[in-house]
Parts: C-alpha cells; structure tokens; sequence
C-alpha cells in the first residue's frame, strides 16, 4: 500500500513535471527529428522530477528506493541524450554511427542496472536510511558508493562536453545562433551548477534535499515555451548548413571584427591554404597574400570585383554584401566566390564562332557573286561565240584566231569551278579526310605538266629542284588542289621572263615543299587577312582577276592534314609559300 504525504517540494516537482511533460511531448510531435532529441532529454528529467517528487513525498524507506529507480531512467540517460542532441545540433555527421551512440550510452544503461541491482553489490548506494530528525517530513539518505562516483562524472563530461561543443561552434555565430545557443548551453550548464552544491553540500535544504531537479524543469520549462511562442528553432544551424553546402558559389561571412562567423566548404577552393578557413580565423591572414580581397576590408561596400590569383590561372569573382542590423548599422561582410574560368573560356569560345560563321556568311555572299559574275560571264561569252560562228558573223578563221584566249579564259574557269567544288564540298558535307602516303615529287611534277601551258603564256618557267623521292602522309586530292592554288597563285603575281622555284625536303619528321616565286610580293596588310582566313582579291600581274578563294581552301586543307602552312614575302622582291607534311 503507497503511502504520501506530499509536501511543499514533493507538490512543486510533480507539478511542475507535469507541465514540462506534457510541453516536451508536444514539442516532441509537432517538430521535426533534431528538436525530439532536445524533447527527449526534457522527458527524462521530467522522468526524474516526477519521480523524486513521489519519493519526497513518501514516508518509507522501502517506497523511497522504488521510486529512485525510476528516478534513474532520467537521471542516467538525460546526460547521453542531450550529448548526442549537441552534436546532431551542430552538424557533426557521424552522430549516428554505432561506435558513437554505444559509446555514449553504455554508461547509462550500466548505471540504471547498477541502482536497479545495488541490494547485491551496494556499489551505487553503500547504505540507505530514512532521515527523520530535524526535517518536518522523512527524507532518503545515503551514502554514496563507488560507481556512483563514475555516475557522476560521466553526467558531468557529458553535459559539459556538449556545452562546450555548442560553446566552440558558436562563439562567432550570428547573432540569431548565439540567442538560442545562450539558452540551450543555460539548459545544459545551470542545472549543474546546483548539482555540484549539492554534491559537496554547500546547498541542501535539509540535509539531503536535491536541488538539480528543480533547476532542470525551470531553465527547460522557460527554454520549451520560447520554443513554442518565438519559434525559437525555425531556422536551424543544421538547415542552415545544409542551405550553405547547397550553393554553388564559396561562401565567406564575417563579422565586424573581420572574423570568420560562417562558411560552406566550396569556399576553399578559392583560398591558396584552405586549413586557414575555420571559425574565428582573421580576414587578413587567410588572404595575407590576395591584395584585393583584403582592399575589401578597408572600406567595407558593396561591389564586385573580379581578379586572377597569383600563379593561377582561374579568374575569380567576389561578390561583397553588406549584412546591417535595422538601424542599417554595418555589423558584418558577406564574399560569394565565383570562378568565371570556364564561363570566360565559353563565351571566348561562342565570340569566336560567332566571328567564323559571320566570315563563312560573308564568304557565301561574296562566292553567290563569283558564280553569277566570274562564271557566268566566261560561259555567256563562249555561248555567245558560238552563236555567232553558228549565224555566220564571225568567220572560222577569226574563231581560230580568238581559240587561245578563249582557252586561257577557261583554264581559269576551270580552276575557279574546282576550287568552288572543294569548298562546298568542304562546308556543305564537311569533306572526310582519306589519309594515304604517296610521293609528294611526283605530285609537283603532275602539277607543273597541268601549269606549264599557263605558265608559258608569261614566258615563265617552273623549276622543280632535284630530290630523292619523299613519300608524305596527308590526302592526296587535296594536296592536289593545295600545289595547283599555289603554283598558280605564284604565275599570276610573277613578271614576265621570271622562275617559280619548288623545292622539296625532309625536315625532321614532316616534308618541307616551297613554292618560291619572284614578283610582286604580298602587303603586310594582306598577309594579316591570310593569316586570319579572310578572303580577299588582287589583280595579277596581267590584270588576271580572282576570287579570294583559293588560299582559303589552302589553308583549310593544309589544317585538315595536321599541317603547317608557311607564307613570306616582300613587296616587289617575291613570295615563298612553305608547306609542312607529315612524312610518311
């Protein structure tokens, strides 16, 4: 038969378990998974305080110690409970993991077993006995064991070494963090306070009251309503950090001291040592050696700014914002990181084909003129010829007479007809290259046989000096088309009673050939276009015309081949175009 006499302490804790019972709980259902571990350790010392408040209100021995065990599923547990509540609290990722909870809960379920068992061992309690003189109700008393010493300073260790986490996570944290971890470290720290008098018997109502209890259910009852009524935990570190890691660009907040209070881990890849990004670490000496990231500090605004850091060669852009209180006073500095690398490389790279397509655009307008002017007029003309040769008005031995200029006319044609071919064939179905080793002297020697009529015309003659037979590897239709541009390009630009020299050798694992000419020379000017493939047109020496198009297809060709293409010249002194092939 039980047996209370409840009293002004017994009355005070039960109640007051009741109401931090019934808040945890609710607190407990209605928040997420982190505050249940907060909820949890509530529950445990309401667990406690209930339960002592039943024993102070007993009159018997017997009936005290059966409430002490169920004093002690709080008592043990709650240490254990609020450990692991800090780490999850601030973001330690192996909270979870088999080695931590065992470690951190072995010590509890040993001392609940040790108090459920001590009539076996008295390890815990060495004697228990009823105080009754002096104090106006019966009260425990004991004498405390050796296990109970271990009982104690693991409840010690683990309420202050997760203080302490709290403490080093965020003693530069934002204000908003610093608030509700104030309150929780209360949570965690004042209870002890109360715990060590009555340990050492400073303070004791009665000789053997404990205060702790009542100490726990105040500071949790206060920290349970400001979770309910300010919404204490709806922004969380944990949530926070998660945010933080999420963003794609480094994230550097500092306080108004330049000290670090917040960051996300992308944020080291922007800093030459990374170890020196941590909580608390000063501006200037993780930046010691980036001047303009530390010209941010001197006069704090916001701005962008972009930079290369020394021996990189990344480009980096910082966004700076300033974080203000409401009275708009500065209390602290925001750096997003950013590498535009790649951005820059892309929009280089999009700029460039921008310029290629516009120059091909422009070099399809300019090849729709060549057809309707540089074909069709040859064409019309020997159309017309014959038309008239036909009716009568031009007599066979006038036709006979016009014939070589009429073949030169299409010579031209001709090769004017084969380089438009090559080019649509190039742009239209971007032409395949059929690599294939074959000998480069006796393509030149073809070419000369297929020019020398031309060449002749101008009393200008096409030397091929002597060389063993050089084998390349490179497509042979279109090295074709590249020595038949050349070479002609050469005669059209060469005075009358001149040579072309073409000259053949091995120069370390490529074939050198060169077409050497003596006239009139390329203008600096027109050299640059070459080089930047535009198309452009020059008369030749005997007012021959052309379309820009062939040195085009060269260089195109020679690129397709893994070659090089060479081009020096001198106004009035000559040209000397240089292959490189890659030899066979």
């Amino acid at each position: 038969m039980l047996d209370f006499t409840f009293n002004v302490f017994s009355i005070i804790l039960v109640l007051t378990s009741l109401v931090v019972m019934i808040l945890s709980i609710y607190i407990a259902l209605s928040l997420d998974q982190l505050i249940r571990w907060l909820a949890t350790t509530m529950i445990l010392v309401t667990v406690w305080g209930f339960f002592y408040g039943l024993e102070l209100a007993s009159t018997s021995l017997d009936q005290m110690l059966h409430w002490v065990r169920f004093e002690y599923i709080g008592i043990s547990f709650a240490p254990a409970v609020w450990l692991i509540f800090t780490l999850r609290y601030t973001g330690y990722r192996n909270w979870a993991k088999p080695g931590v909870l065992i470690g951190t809960f072995t010590i509890p379920a040993l001392t609940l077993f040790m108090v459920i068992s001590n009539e076996l061992h008295h390890l815990h309690y060495t004697k228990t006995f009823l105080v009754t003189e002096g104090s106006p109700f019966p009260i425990l008393g004991i004498e405390r064991g050796p296990y109970y010493i271990i009982h104690v300073l693991y409840s010690y260790l683990a309420f202050l070494l997760g203080t302490i986490i709290l403490w080093r996570r965020f003693q530069f944290a934002d204000p908003l963090y610093k608030n509700q971890t104030r309150l929780l470290i209360a949570g965690g720290f004042f209870p002890l306070i109360f715990n060590f008098f009555y340990q050492t018997g400073v303070i004791s109502p009665l000789g053997f009251i404990d205060l702790t209890p009542f100490a726990f259910l105040a500071t949790y009852l206060i920290l349970g309503l400001a979770i309910l009524k300010y919404g204490l935990f709806s922004i969380k570190p944990i949530a926070h950090g998660k945010i933080m890691e999420s963003l794609t660009k480094g994230v550097l907040v500092f306080n108004v001291h330049q000290r670090v209070i917040d960051f996300n881990s992308k944020v080291k890849s922007f800093c030459k040592d990374p170890q020196k990004i941590k909580i608390g670490a000063q501006a200037k000496d993780i930046f010691q050696s980036e001047l303009p990231i530390l010209q941010i500090f001197e006069s704090p605004k916001e701005q962008t700014i972009t930079f290369n850091p020394e021996g990189s060669d990344r480009t980096i852009r910082i966004e700076v914002m300033l974080i203000e209180d409401k009275d708009s006073e500065r209390i602290g500095l925001i750096l997003l990181f950013d590498d535009l690398t790649e951005e820059l490389k892309t929009t280089e790279k999009l700029r460039k084909q921008t310029e290629d397509l516009q120059k091909l655009n422009d070099l399809k307008d300019k090849f729709f003129s060549i057809i309707s002017h540089d074909l069709k007029g040859p064409i019309f003309g020997v159309k017309e010829l014959i038309h008239m040769t036909q009716i009568g008005m031009i007599s066979k031995e006038e036709l006979h007479e016009m014939l070589p200029e009429v073949s030169k006319n299409m010579e031209q044609v001709a090769i004017l007809l084969e380089n438009l071919l090559a080019w649509a064939s190039s742009q239209i179905r971007k032409e395949q290259v059929e690599i294939q080793e074959f000998d480069i002297i006796q393509l030149i020697e073809q070419q000369k046989k297929l020019l020398d009529r031309i060449a002749n015309e101008k009393q200008i003659e096409i030397k091929i000096q002597e060389s063993e037979p050089i084998s390349v590897k490179a497509d042979r239709n279109m090295t074709d088309l590249v020595l038949r541009n050349l070479i002609n390009n050469s005669i059209k630009f060469s005075k009358p009673d001149s040579e072309i020299l073409v000259s053949v050798e091995k120069l370390n694992e490529e074939a050198k050939i060169c077409i050497q000419d003596f006239g009139t020379g390329i203008s600096p000017e027109n050299l640059q276009k070459i080089e930047a493939g535009i198309s452009f047109t020059t008369r030749g020496v005997g007012h021959e015309g052309g379309t820009g198009l062939g040195l085009i297809l060269v260089r195109e060709y020679i690129s397709k081949n893994q070659g090089r293409l060479n081009i020096e010249s001198e106004l009035n002194q000559g040209t000397t175009f240089c292959i490189y092939l890659p030899l066979a």
